[in-house]
């Protein structure tokens, strides 16, 4: 837990523009049918507080690995965390999704670089898809490498390469929502 708070009480300060990410997260799920939303490697709960304060009509499934996580994210969201179904579950594990779904959308935001190699992006966008509703979309953001980016070009995905792991995915439409200070944000359906 220690490390956990410890993680959680530096990631605002190191990146404060995350807001911004979040509120267009909130902007595109308020733009579609947001009702059954699931976000893979939830953390200390930032993002599900922007989104359940932003559309308190929408049911918030929270997927990480680290009861810790799911102990700050509770507290974090306080009376919210009863509109939340925390999942302790690593989406590393390649049966992560059994059992689940299906969903409006998912979103995650600066996880999928925690699978520890780009080559496993596409296989998690496969399952994700899965999970989707026949009109789901799913948002996803994270670090890049390359210009303006992360040096680490075997664990971060160029802009590029993203766009590609989503398409070879099967993701028929890939659409660049917002590039902000070496984050990328897209929107899969």
């Amino acid at each position: 837990m220690a490390d956990a708070r410890e993680w959680a009480d530096e990631a605002m300060v190191k990146r404060p523009w995350r807001t911004e990410l979040f509120a267009e997260f909130a902007e595109q799920l308020a733009a579609g049918a947001a009702l059954r939303v699931l976000e893979l490697g939830s953390g200390p709960g930032f993002l599900a507080k922007y989104l359940l304060d932003a559309l308190p009509h929408i049911a918030y499934t929270a997927l990480d690995f680290s009861p810790a996580m799911h102990e700050l994210a509770a507290e974090r969201v306080g009376a919210a965390s009863a509109r939340i179904r925390f999942i302790e579950k690593s989406f590393r594990d390649p049966a992560w999704m059994e059992g689940l779904g299906p969903f409006d959308h998912v979103v995650t935001n600066q996880a999928v670089h925690e699978l520890r190699h780009k080559r496993h992006a596409r296989p998690l966008h496969e399952q994700v898809r899965g999970l989707l509703a026949p009109q789901g979309r799913y948002l996803v953001c994270d670090h890049f490498a390359g210009p303006g980016g992360m040096k680490n070009d075997q664990l971060y995905m160029t802009v590029e390469e993203q766009r590609v792991a989503l398409q070879d995915a099967g993701f028929a439409r890939v659409e660049p929502v917002l590039l902000k200070r070496g984050l990328m944000l897209y929107a899969a359906s």
